[in-house]
């Protein structure tokens, strides 16, 4: 039953196949492995792994051991290969195997785990390999005194080596060439196995980036590949919120927490039913603004939980029940997180649940 004061999250599948599409002649010849992690950016992995699989996926990656149960009970007995990136952490092991989940091993002591659990034989895994993060994976001379004592990998078969870049999104870091240089130098270490680097962004670095495979995650659900709207990309979330009550502020009197906005003229006012309990940071206003009537409408004062209020001075249209856009093909998800001063990986992310749900197609 759909209330009408409630928030309403809309997700195009066709748009995000047509994402999938566009990363996928950008890469060439390398596969595509959507990353799902975080329920699918905040999306639902299983709705988009499913649509995903339809468009030719087969590879996908997650963050956490439990992402990886709930993406492999949703897929069924379709036989992707689902690569779990915090690895092999301390007595995962058997879970792991028992659904089917390929960790990717971060650190010498994972390794050690993942070889002492598959004593009776041998378990793929992925190899990541840190080119210049600096979080997860192993240094170079870490591999090197992991392929001096071979025994390590008795019962590990690397099917793939990967690494991470972390400055794919400026094209011109310098970083992005040396991570290449020693993500090449590192995987020729394991001729045998397959290599990935490429994020969303790094798929569009060209194709000295993209390898065998390339793990697209921000760029499938709406978000520009350097953090700015990108007309290959079509918007896949859209937030929308219905107006409550229209009411206008008088010049010199202020609106909402803290009084940080002043009427410098007679205002007609907007309240929308949205706020930061439905995924829209406080941190909006003032460079925030809201789609309404064919035009961007200015946030006027401190988003607060469930509240927000927008200028629709010269607006004959905003009446209560009328909806208006947050986020969308009309207000791209890079341009408000922007505004925002965050980014659109932690605006699609950060939409709570109480949004109604609509599904398209």
């Amino acid at each position: 039953m759909t209330d009408l004061q409630d928030a309403r999250l809309t997700i195009d599948l066709d748009a995000l196949a047509s994402n999938y599409a566009a990363l996928k002649s950008a890469a060439g010849g390398a596969e595509i492995a959507p990353a799902v992690k975080a329920d699918g950016y905040g999306l639902g992995a299983a709705r988009v792994a499913d649509r995903l699989w339809q468009e030719g996926a087969r590879s996908f990656y997650v963050a956490r051991l439990s992402e990886g149960r709930a993406l492999r009970a949703s897929l069924g007995d379709r036989p992707a290969d689902i690569h779990v990136l915090d690895g092999a952490t301390p007595g995962s092991a058997a879970a792991l195997e028992a659904a089917d989940l390929k960790p990717v091993l971060n650190s010498l002591p994972q390794i050690e785990a993942w070889n002492s659990h598959a004593r009776d034989g041998r378990r793929a895994a992925s190899l990541h390999i840190d080119t210049g993060m600096n979080r997860l994976g192993l240094r170079l001379e870490e591999i090197k005194v992991l392929l001096g004592a071979m025994d390590r990998l008795k019962h590990v078969e690397i099917v793939q080596v990967l690494s991470h870049l972390a400055c794919a999104d400026t094209p011109d870091h310098p970083l992005n060439r040396q991570q290449l240089e020693r993500f090449t130098e590192a995987a020729a270490l394991f001729p045998q196995a397959r290599r990935s680097l490429a994020n969303s962004a790094g798929i569009f670095l060209g194709p000295d980036y993209a390898f065998d495979q390339a793990r697209p995650g921000i760029s499938l659900y709406g978000g520009g590949p350097t953090g700015v709207p990108d007309a290959r990309i079509r918007a896949v979330a859209t937030l929308e919120a219905p107006i409550l009550q229209v009411r206008n502020l008088p010049r010199g009197e202020s609106i909402g927490y803290g009084a940080t906005y002043t009427a410098t003229d007679n205002t007609r006012v907007a309240i929308v039913a949205a706020g930061y309990a439905d995924g829209l940071p406080r941190a909006a206003h003032p460079r925030g603004a809201i789609w309404f009537d064919g035009a961007l409408r200015p946030l006027l004062g401190r988003v607060s939980m469930d509240l927000l209020a927008i200028d629709i001075t010269d607006c004959d249209a905003a009446r209560p029940g009328a909806m208006v856009e947050i986020i969308g093909p009309n207000r791209l998800v890079d341009d408000a997180a922007t505004a925002a001063g965050t980014t659109a990986y932690e605006l699609l992310t950060r939409i709570a649940p109480r949004a109604q749900l609509l599904v398209r197609p």
